[in-house]
C-alpha cells in the first residue's frame, strides 16, 4: 500500500519542519488546555520545592505533542533534555549508561516506552523510585551487585498504546495525561500560526478548511499546510484561500473529514463487502491488503473518535453517520 500523507506518524520531512514551527513554551503551545493546566502547577510546586519534577506519562495518538510537551517542559525548567525511544535501547547496559549520563534534574523522554523490552524496563524500577541502578560485577559464584547512585532525573515516557505498559512501570509515574484530538479552532491557530513562521499568506476561511481536513492532528495540519502551500505558489499567486485550500486537497483524496483513500476504502469494505458488519480485525485487513496492527493503531482511532467506526465483541461495525458521509441509505434491520 501506498504511504499516506494523513497518516500521523512522523517522517523525516516532520522532523524538519516540527523543530522549525514546535512551540518552546506552555504559553505558546496550543490546545490540551487539562494537560497545560495541571503540568503548570506541577512545574511551579517542583521550582518552588527546588525539586525535579514527577515522573509523567503522555498517552495518545500520534501526532498531539507528546515530544512537544516534554521539549516544552525542559525549558520551563530550565533544564536539559536527552531523547531516545524504546526500539532504540536494547540492552539494560545502554540504559544504564543513558541513566548515569543524565545530571541533576535532567529530563529523559522515551518515545514508544511500551516497546521498551523486559531486561531494559526492570532497570528503570530502580532508577525512578530510588534514584539508583544494580550493576552486576563479575560472573558466576563471584559475581555481586553494586548499587549505583543516579542524579534526581524525570522520566517522561510517550506511547500511543498505553494498554502494553506493564503495570509495574505505568505504576511508577506520578502524572498519567491522555491527549485528545484537537477541535477546528485549535487546529485553526496553529495552522496560522504555522503559515506566519512560513512566511505564508492564509486567509481564515483558508486555515478553517485545512483545519477540518486534519484529523485533529496538528502533525497532519503542518503537514497539510506544507502541502497547501505548494500547490498555492505553483498555480494560483501563493495566498491560500478557501477555494485552494478545497482544490489542492481534493486533488490529495482527502475529504472534508480529513478521511484519503484508505479510510474511504476501509468504510467501504465493511459496508458493501459485509453489509456494514460486524466483520473481524483479521478478515478486514486480509480483504482490504493492509497490516491489522496499521488499522487498529494508525487508522481506526480517528474512525472511531468521529463515530463512523464501532467495535464491538463481534467485530468493527460501520455506523449511520459512516453511512450518511457516503450518502448510503442504513441498511433495514429487519431479516
Amino acid at each position: 500500500m501506498e504511504r499516506r500523507m494523513i497518516n500521523t506518524s512522523a517522517t523525516e520531512e516532520d522532523v524538519g519542519i516540527e523543530n522549525t514551527l514546535r512551540p518552546q513554551t506552555l504559553e505558546g503551545y496550543i490546545g490540551q488546555n487539562k494537560i497545560k493546566e495541571s503540568v503548570k502547577i506541577a512545574i511551579q510546586a517542583a521550582k518552588i520545592r527546588h525539586e525535579p519534577l514527577d515522573h509523567i506519562l503522555f498517552y495518545g495518538p500520534p501526532g498531539l505533542g507528546k515530544t512537544t510537551l516534554s521539549q516544552i517542559l525542559a525549558n520551563e525548567m530550565g533544564v536539559h533534555i536527552k531523547i531516545t525511544s524504546g526500539p532504540a535501547i536494547e540492552k539494560p547496559g545502554e540504559m544504564a549508561a543513558i541513566l548515569n549520563g543524565l545530571k541533576e534534574g535532567d529530563i529523559l523522554f522515551v518515545d514508544e516506552i511500551h516497546r521498551l523490552n523486559k531486561q531494559v524496563e526492570e532497570v528503570l524500577y530502580p532508577a525512578m523510585e530510588d534514584f539508583a541502578i544494580d550493576i552486576m560485577i563479575g560472573k558466576g559464584a563471584t559475581a555481586k551487585s553494586i548499587r549505583l547512585d543516579l542524579p534526581h532525573f524525570t522520566l517522561v515516557g510517550a506511547t500511543t498504546r498505553a494498554g502494553l505498559l506493564s503495570a509495574p512501570l505505568r505504576d511508577r509515574f506520578g502524572m498519567i495525561q491522555r491527549l485528545e484530538f484537537y477541535n477546528v479552532d485549535e487546529l485553526c491557530r496553529i495552522i496560522k500560526n504555522s503559515a506566519a513562521k512560513l512566511g505564508v499568506e492564509v486567509d481564515e476561511m483558508g486555515a478553517r478548511e485545512m483545519a477540518r481536513r486534519s484529523r485533529g492532528t496538528p502533525r497532519l495540519a503542518n503537514r497539510i499546510l506544507k502541502r497547501v502551500r505548494d500547490y498555492a505558489l505553483v498555480v494560483y499567486n501563493g495566498k491560500i484561500t478557501e477555494e485552494i485550500a478545497v482544490s489542492a486537497l481534493d486533488k490529495m483524496d482527502i475529504d472534508k473529514m480529513g478521511l484519503d483513500r484508505n479510510d474511504q476504502r476501509i468504510l467501504r469494505t465493511i459496508i458493501g463487502t459485509f453489509g456494514g458488519g460486524p466483520v473481524g480485525l483479521d478478515t478486514l485487513a486480509a480483504a482490504i491488503g493492509e497490516d491489522a496492527g496499521t488499522i487498529e493503531d494508525v487508522i481506526e482511532p480517528y474512525l472511531l473518535q468521529n463515530g463512523l467506526l464501532m467495535r464491538t465483541p463481534k467485530g468493527r461495525v460501520a455506523t449511520q453517520q459512516a453511512y450518511a458521509h457516503f450518502n448510503l441509505e442504513l441498511p433495514s434491520s429487519d431479516e
